[in-house]
């Protein structure tokens, strides 16, 4: 595969993909199981519940506490308020990732980010990670009406940007990545070493699979 790193748009997600965030997300999680008198659980317990975005995280959260699903809109609300305080507590990039970006970014690729977590806590965490002029558009999953695996975030991004269906490349840990892409008619790069929920990231059949994050690098720049 022939790649002109001027002439072509590199479509991130965010968590599982770039930064590893379940510590924070699990905080949030405990912060508010307290709120509701529930007990705690690992991290390494909620660790296996994230990859599906902040609702399926609190319904699976609430059905291993034993509570009735009716209390996901309090839970919720109250779960989000939580990571507000823990947005980039103990957050941090994937082995390979901070360098990657800035290499990637050097070469001419247009770097973008697309992800399903509400918009107010990603600037938040690219700020704290010194990303800042790494990404031409940042997009949440509220910042439009529809969300991955929905194609639209995707093409919205690359017509803003101006480039072409075949100079993109979609680039995630979770089917609603790969899906989203190929919705889009957008190559796919999967990473298998983020979340999602258990199911190997191959059996989505993305344009590419790789298992580290510097060994996408060399693909992309080679």
């Amino acid at each position: 595969m022939n790649i002109n790193p001027n002439q072509t748009l590199l479509i991130f997600d965010l968590d599982g993909t770039l930064i590893d965030s379940v510590p924070d997300l699990a905080l949030a999680v405990n912060a508010c199981l307290s709120d509701l008198g529930l007990p705690h659980f690992d991290e390494s317990h909620i660790r296996h519940w994230v990859g599906n975005g902040a609702p399926i995280l609190m319904e699976r959260v609430l059905k291993a506490s034993g509570e009735d699903v009716t209390k996901l809109e309090q839970a919720l609300a109250l779960f989000f308020k939580h990571y507000a305080t823990f947005t980039c507590e103990k957050t941090m990039p994937y082995d390979g990732v901070d360098t990657g970006l800035r290499q990637l970014k050097q070469h001419g690729f247009t770097l973008a980010i697309v992800t399903n977590k509400p918009y107010q806590f990603v600037p938040v965490i690219v700020e704290k990670l010194g990303w800042q002029g790494l990404f031409d558009i940042m997009l949440g999953g509220d910042s439009l009406d529809v969300k991955k695996p929905d194609p639209t975030p995707l093409h919205h991004v690359r017509e803003q940007l101006g480039f072409d269906v075949a100079d993109v490349f979609m680039i995630g840990d979770s089917k609603n990545d790969i899906l989203a892409g190929q919705n889009a008619g957008i190559a796919t790069l999967g990473l298998s070493y983020g979340y999602n929920y258990g199911q190997d990231i191959r059996d989505f059949h993305p344009t590419q699979t790789f298992d580290d994050f510097g060994d996408l690098v060399n693909f992309l720049l080679k």
